[in-house]
């Protein structure tokens, strides 16, 4: 069969949903008003924007608009070049510094997108000797990562650390020059759970294995003063994440990631990680967008309060019309639905309504609606976004979580 022709029919249903007016993929959405991220423009409407990663509502933050447009003015659009090379600007370093400073770790390594760290962290450091232990709900950059690395990939069912430990215990014996490393997520991006990271570091200890943290929905809301999920848990479970990876994408406004851990395989992984070095440096203005709002974070750790408790107000709220959307203590509020077509229908009613929320549906996950909460959402806004969810309580009430396939 031709490559292409297996293709055909393959969208019939979204090309439906399109052609009706109701397809949620690639909107086309604007900044609202203020440019706090609390409010969007959509189809020539102002919506309420409960999909955001802009957790502490930076990316408009006059101080944090003004770090970008100075780095243009002064380094141009792009480094034109890997960082290898001749793409490396001394932002990068200044960024590395403070981020593995506030992190608590020795170094750090900042790439160009959250993705590519993971991709190039994992490729970087794992061989086909190796073997690599992982939560079935990581996210998939950490999946294509240890794919490419080709190491002996095992995945341990979701924040089951019983089943870490007996995974590792019967895996086959090391050959010489091999390692093992265990990989999970601080907090889980579609569910919003955290980690059991306590027991992960304790089966990682009892069995020989690295630990490798992908915190890019913790860093900036988590931990004393936004630190992250390994801080959450204290000081000595910390110590015990030996490599962290971030991205910039979520509370630091801007694109980007970086991985941080000891000086020796952050020096190694500079030098034989294809992502990094096969793609141009990260862009001045992105690199000083992150900087600016890592500072406002050191600054203002209030923010990150105000956001865990906006979305823990809101599944107070729903709790109370009998809708299931977790405890965990991150921003975010998952909404399961009871399948894929009225999943995309409850995203149409709500966005009727004047709010914004995410439609997720396999094989990203299990079907449900994702919503997350700002710093800067008002307590009017989050008001009215419990309003517009109370009409589909009925229908959400019974749906129980479940794990999602591939």
């Amino acid at each position: 069969m031709d490559l292409f022709e297996r293709l055909a029919g393959a969208y019939d249903e979204a090309h439906r949903l399109k052609d009706a007016g109701r397809y949620p993929y690639f909107p086309e959405l604007a900044a609202g008003p203020g440019g706090d991220g609390s409010t969007a423009r959509y189809g020539g409407r102002e919506l309420i924007m409960c999909g955001s990663n802009n957790y502490l509502g930076l990316t408009g933050d006059p101080r944090v608009v003004a770090a970008a447009r100075a780095a243009l003015a002064e380094y141009g659009t792009s480094c034109t070049g890997s960082r290898l090379l001749n793409g490396n600007l001394a932002l990068h370093g200044e960024l590395e510094a403070e981020l593995a400073a506030f992190c608590g770790k020795p170094a750090a390594l900042v790439f160009p997108t959250g993705y590519q760290t993971n991709l190039g962290v994992l490729s970087g450091l794992l061989t086909p000797r190796d073997q690599v232990v992982i939560d079935e709900e990581v996210h998939a950059s950490v999946i294509d990562g240890c794919r490419l690395s080709g190491a002996r990939m095992r995945r341990f069912r979701h924040n089951d650390a019983g089943h870490l430990r007996q995974l590792l215990a019967g895996l086959p014996g090391l050959p010489e020059e091999a390692g093992r490393l265990v990989v999970v997520d601080g907090v889980y991006s579609m569910g919003g759970d955290l980690c059991e990271l306590p027991a992960v570091a304790r089966a990682c200890r009892e069995h020989g294995a690295r630990l490798l943290v992908d915190d890019a929905h913790g860093l900036g809301v988590l931990g004393e003063g936004g630190r992250g999920t390994a801080a959450h848990f204290g000081p000595a479970v910390a110590a015990q994440a030996d490599l962290i990876t971030v991205t910039f994408s979520k509370s630091l406004a801007s694109t980007g990631g970086a991985v941080l851990g000891g000086t020796e395989v952050i020096h190694w992984l500079r030098h034989v990680s294809r992502a990094l070095i096969f793609s141009a440096g990260p862009a001045p203005a992105a690199t000083a967008a992150a900087l600016a709002a890592l500072r406002v974070l050191r600054a203002e750790p209030e923010r990150a309060a105000r956001a865990r408790e906006n979305a823990a107000r809101v599944r107070r709220e729903l709790a109370g019309l009998g809708v299931d959307c977790g405890t965990g203590p991150a921003p975010i509020v998952p909404l399961h639905t009871p399948d894929v077509p009225r999943t995309i229908d409850v995203w149409n009613r709500l966005l009727e309504r004047g709010v914004y929320l995410n439609p997720v549906v396999p094989p990203a996950a299990s079907p449900r609606l994702r919503a997350s909460f700002l710093a800067t959402h008002t307590g009017e806004q989050v008001a009215r976004a419990v309003e517009a969810l109370a009409p589909e309580a009925p229908l959400l009430r019974g749906c129980a979580r479940r794990r999602p396939r591939g």
